[in-house]
């Protein structure tokens, strides 16, 4: 409360709560008299300063170096002042006897700001090695609570954390500072057994955590869900006295809540003497994770203060619990909607497929920030709309000053591949180089992808192999792309690489290495791959992995195995794997396999006209021409028309997209003026279309 009315500059209210304090004979500690003396100097409320010094005497701190220089502070600027000559003399003396009282420390205290200082400087090893030298050579004491604490905190932010062991290993005498230090290092690295283990020493030690030791404890067993744990380290809170601390009861609220126990995380909250809007939340969001929305609402409502962050909290959980009409009630009659409230809203319609919504809420905002761009453009590209997404993009560069981040390069990107829009994804590429996002492993996943899409393998190599940092999406969808792309032996050897750098394959890994066994007519080998997902890397065949070898065995010929395979899979085979065995046939001339094929089709897609079209194609190829005719009315009778296939170019930094016999392109006269002329050219020089071959129907 002290810290709050000074930040507000509310100076008597410290004073008259200071008043309180002492009439409840709770005894202030080194970090009250500070506050309560600055305030008397801020109102220069001398009188009550004296009383205030008093109480320091009385209290032992006398010789409190913060105190102390607080005090000399405050006399100072009233030996500054319009009193009386006789006031200045009397408050120099009094300056004077507080020196005394400091004198022998001070020089101390200097050297160890001296050294925190230049700690929190340091950016290299050795820097900090030589400050430690100098901390022992200064004999200053390895226990206190600001030098040794601050060394082992930049150990861990420079990535020294052995160091940082070695370091503490050597404290004879440890408190509750050294120990923090230590597990908010581990914290950083998610070290989260360690700091169980640590805390387990540190109470063998009989060293008494504080208020800040025990939320890192119990976020570490919350991370772990080590429910067991968190309930022993609960115990100890009640044993040390944290019962009503609010840092320390939102934490364990939160432990309970996120372990699906609920009923302790209520326990805990009502059990509190006081609660702050932190506490409240931590409940209302319990009840969120655990899809109570009723309770949560209930909670909201009786909150006697709403903060921003609690508002956002409800929001999201209507949100995430995709009841977008309460989560749009509520936020319109929220107080003082911040960037985040508004942000929070168009992230969750984007992410409920409500895109209209979201382009709605979009622009009614009167401030937007990156947030708010990628929020729209995501939620175009999680629901397909990729061409918006490169609209949005390019909009945003011209109308705001916002600067794209790696999230923002990835869905552009992402686009890009889709669309085929090769060139603005080069940009992309350049951009990101230049701005500062050449070894992103996002940015870089993102460009492997667009190039391997666009058939441009050598440059996806290229990018692949320029990655100062790898993870398994990187391998996966260069071996993906390499192996789609004909690159099959390639794709197999970056698979051996893969392994021999510790990179543990996946099922999309799997997917890869079977297509390039089909492309390059691996039967045998790919059988093998197969078997050893389960054998060596403990992964269940998919239903997409059977495809996989379905087509490597109709690519082969293998079209009986093929059948029989099927047959045999643990899974039922869905409308993929037979369209592969009827493209098989096609390419095999069996008739007899096909026309299985499609029974299996129309049975499951009894309204997919595609199929009668790819079997009546392998009936001309065989010049079975009343079962043409006999297709061709079995197609008629479903009702059903084949869509059109989309397809896609990139024209004029924009990206046009067109039908077969589309017209509606403002140059389409133009268009298939040169398509004619195209067609001329390429039969004046002998060729011959098949329309077979080109699909065209039966």
């Amino acid at each position: 409360m002290f810290k709050g009315y000074l930040d507000y500059e509310m100076f008597n209210e410290v004073i008259l709560l200071f008043n309180d304090m002492i009439r409840e004979n709770v005894s202030p500690n080194g970090y009250t008299f500070p506050m309560v003396l600055k305030s008397c100097l801020r109102l220069m409320a001398l009188k009550e300063g004296e009383m205030v010094h008093s109480l320091v005497l009385k209290f032992g701190f006398k010789s409190n170096t913060y105190v102390g220089s607080t005090l000399i502070e405050m006399y100072a600027s009233a030996g500054q002042s319009t009193l009386p000559e006789k006031y200045h003399l009397q408050y120099l003396t009094k300056i004077a006897k507080i020196a005394v009282n400091l004198a022998p420390k001070l020089p101390h205290v200097l050297l160890q700001e001296k050294f925190v200082s230049l700690l929190k400087s340091c950016k290299k090893a050795r820097q900090v090695k030589a400050i430690q030298t100098q901390i022992i050579t200064h004999a200053l004491d390895p226990s206190n609570q600001y030098t040794i604490p601050t060394l082992l905190s930049k150990c861990f932010v420079i990535n020294q954390v052995s160091y940082a062991h070695t370091v503490f290993d050597r404290i004879r005498s440890r408190n509750a500072s050294v120990y923090n230090a230590m597990f908010k290092g581990y914290l950083d690295y998610e070290m989260f057994n360690e700091v169980i283990l640590l805390f387990n020493d540190m109470i063998r030690e009989n060293v008494s955590p504080n208020g800040y030791t025990f939320p890192m404890v119990l976020k570490s067993c919350l991370r772990l869900m080590a429910l067991k744990e968190g309930e022993m380290v609960h115990s100890l809170v009640l044993k040390f006295g944290f019962k009503s601390n609010t840092y320390v009861g939102s934490t364990l609220i939160e432990m309970y809540a996120s372990a699906g126990q609920v009923s302790c995380a209520c326990r805990v909250f009502a059990e509190m003497v006081l609660r702050n809007v932190v506490t409240w939340t931590s409940m209302i969001n319990g009840f969120v994770l655990n899809g109570d929305l009723f309770s949560a609402r209930r909670l909201f409502d009786l909150a006697p203060e709403r903060d921003v962050v609690l508002w956002n909290t409800m929001l999201l959980g209507y949100i995430e619990h995709v009841d977008m009409a309460e989560a749009r009630k509520l936020f319109d009659v929220m107080p003082n909607k911040d960037l985040m409230s508004w942000n929070t809203m168009l992230n969750g319609y984007a992410n409920n497929g409500d895109v209209e919504r979201c382009e709605e809420l979009f622009e009614e905002m009167q401030q937007r920030n990156i947030f708010s761009w990628n929020g729209l453009i995501g939620g175009y590209a999680h629901n397909g709309r990729f061409v918006e997404v490169l609209g949005t993009f390019k909009r945003m560069l011209n109308e705001s000053d916002v600067q794209p981040t790696d999230a923002t390069l990835v869905n552009v990107l992402s686009a890009c591949a889709r669309l085929g829009a090769l060139d603005l994804g080069k940009w992309v590429h350049v951009y990101a180089e230049s701005n500062g996002y050449k070894d992103n492993l996002y940015v870089c996943n993102g460009l492997i992808d667009l190039y391997a899409k666009c058939g441009m393998i050598e440059s996806a190599i290229s990018v692949f192999r320029n990655m100062g940092r790898k993870d398994l999406i990187s391998w996966n969808t260069i071996i993906n792309g390499l192996a789609v792309h004909g690159h099959g032996a390639y794709a197999l050897k970056l698979f051996s690489v893969m392994k021999l750098e510790g990179e543990k394959p996946d099922a999309i890994t799997f997917i890869g290495i079977l297509c390039a066994c089909s492309h390059m007519g691996l039967v045998d080998e790919g059988f093998q791959y197969f078997q050893s997902m389960v054998d060596e890397y403990s992964i269940a065949p998919q239903i997409v992995h059977y495809g996989c070898i379905v087509d490597l065995l109709g690519r082969a010929g293998l079209l009986e195995q093929a059948v029989d395979f099927v047959n045999k899979m643990p899974v039922k085979a869905d409308a993929v794997i037979w369209t592969t065995l009827l493209g098989a046939c096609r390419v095999h001339k069996n008739v007899e396999i096909a026309e299985l094929a499609l029974q299996k089709l129309i049975q499951i897609e009894p309204k997919n006209p595609s199929n009668y079209v790819m079997l009546g194609n392998i009936y001309r190829a065989a010049k079975r021409w009343k079962d043409v005719a006999r297709l061709k009315v079995a197609e008629r009778d479903t009702g059903s028309r084949k869509l059109p296939g989309c397809s896609s170019v990139e024209v004029e930094d924009g990206v046009v997209e067109f039908y077969s016999f589309d017209e509606r392109h403002s140059s389409s006269e133009e268009i298939y003026d040169a398509l004619r002329g195209l067609m001329n050219v390429l039969l004046s020089d002998g060729y011959v279309p098949d329309f077979v071959e080109l699909g065209q129907g039966i």
